[in-house]
């Protein structure tokens, strides 16, 4: 259950982070989500064996993370966590690229050692612009930023709705643990039986919420149309904010 709720409270926590009135915050999702789109794509640019030309660009996520005053401790930890699923893609690199491309004195690294890392440095750099994007802006920000991009509405729709749903599945799944704990006396460990009835039991109450959320939002004239408290229109702050950042991203790839 405690897993549940830390869940739950690190959905809860970006979106916090995105209410706050920081000139970053204030800027249109456009240009944010824009700028991060141009980040990631020089980042992926770069050749297998480039580990030099990657370090500088970590001026971009660390610069919005101290302009939009946002924990930096709480995205690096978001960040690791898809570290193991970097490291098994990469990990047998080592194994069969063995020819040595830098020596430092007796220790020589082989190709394969310096590909995996730069395949761990690229993951980081992208993830984490990816987090302080999310941390700036909010889900909700980045759906209307889409949709005025020229995404299609029903996509950007059906990606709101997933998100907002996580919240009531968590929320129900919490509901359940806590009620099977308090009856169970809190005993460690389930049977299968046990573990797939709270799944069947879940899967309905999801559905069922879900209908209840549907009407309610019908009966308050929802019609597919995404509308935000925060009013962003594209100026030129926004503008320079892009044409500045994407400009130094080009300057560090040459």
């Amino acid at each position: 259950m405690a897993r549940l709720e830390s869940a739950f409270f690190n959905l809860g926590y970006s979106e916090t982070l995105a209410n706050q009135q920081t000139a970053i915050h204030l800027l249109d999702p456009r240009a944010k989500i824009l700028t991060t789109l141009v980040f990631i794509f020089i980042v992926m640019s770069f050749k297998p064996y480039d580990i030099s030309g990657l370090m500088p660009f970590f001026i971009y996520p660390l610069a919005l993370i101290r302009t939009g005053n946002l924990p930096i401790g709480y995205l690096l930890k978001r960040t690791l966590l898809v570290l193991p699923f970097v490291i098994f893609i990469g990990i047998l690199n080592p194994f069969f690229d063995r020819a040595t491309l830098v020596a430092l004195g007796p220790i020589a690294i082989s190709g394969g050692m310096i590909s995996f890392l730069s395949i761990l440095l690229r993951c980081m750099l992208t993830v984490l612009a990816a987090l302080t994007l999310m941390a700036l802006t909010g889900f909700y920000g980045i759906c209307m930023g889409l949709e005025r991009l020229g995404v299609p509405n029903i996509f950007v729709v059906q990606l709101m709705f997933v998100y907002r749903y996580l919240f009531v599945l968590i929320e129900e799944a919490s509901r359940m643990a806590r009620a099977r704990a308090m009856r169970s006396f809190s005993k460690k460990g389930m049977s299968f039986q046990v573990w797939t009835s709270l799944v069947g039991h879940l899967l309905l109450r999801t559905i069922d919420r879900a209908r209840r959320i549907h009407l309610a939002m019908l009966a308050r004239g929802f019609t597919g149309e995404i509308r935000l408290t925060r009013n962003y229109e594209l100026g030129i702050r926004d503008v320079l904010f892009f044409l500045g950042w994407s400009g130094l991203f080009v300057l560090l790839r040459i």
